[in-house]
């Protein structure tokens, strides 16, 4: 592992596309005030260096018909891989299971999980969610609104990259 330093130009290139990844090469140059031809090297070097990992429509759950989002804590029956990877398989299939997080504490996993009403919501967790053999207990968290919601992370003056560039 090496540690890569980011002037302020990298920093704001990722602060630039974490708020609008559909800006033009031409419009970001612009913006950080250098020419087409190094701007697109800067990001092509942070895509590749695995820093800048995809780009993303953000859609509003309510505009396309999913008014119910939740988080549900879940226990496994027990820690064994077997267990873990037969769950995370079997809950990477169900599309309405947003997130998938690995935690601590009380629970195993915490999921994020949309649907568009409740009756559509406890019918996935009745008949798909609950019916995974590898869970032992599940406890759900509806959100009631949401007042940040930010697909961006701070940026660093340095990272740490795992494949070393």
């Amino acid at each position: 592992m090496s540690s890569v330093k980011f002037d302020h130009i990298d920093r704001k290139i990722l602060h630039i596309l974490q708020n609008n990844a559909k800006i033009t090469n031409a419009q970001l140059s612009k913006e950080i005030g250098l020419s087409p031809a190094p701007t697109l090297e800067r990001v092509k070097k942070l895509e590749n260096s695995g820093v800048i990992v995809s780009y993303h429509a953000k859609l509003d759950p309510h505009e396309v018909g999913l008014g119910v989002s939740t988080f549900v804590q879940v226990t496994l029956i027990g820690h064994k891989k077997k267990y873990i990877d037969a769950f995370i398989n079997k809950i990477s299939e169900i599309p309405e299971v947003v997130e998938c997080h690995h935690i601590t504490g009380q629970g195993d996993f915490m999921l994020k999980v949309v649907a568009s009403d409740i009756p559509s919501y406890q019918r996935l967790m009745l008949e798909e969610i609950s019916e995974i053999d590898e869970i032992d207990s599940m406890e759900s968290i509806i959100i009631l609104q949401t007042f940040k919601d930010s697909r961006g992370v701070p940026i660093p003056e340095h990272i740490v990259l795992q494949n070393g560039i």
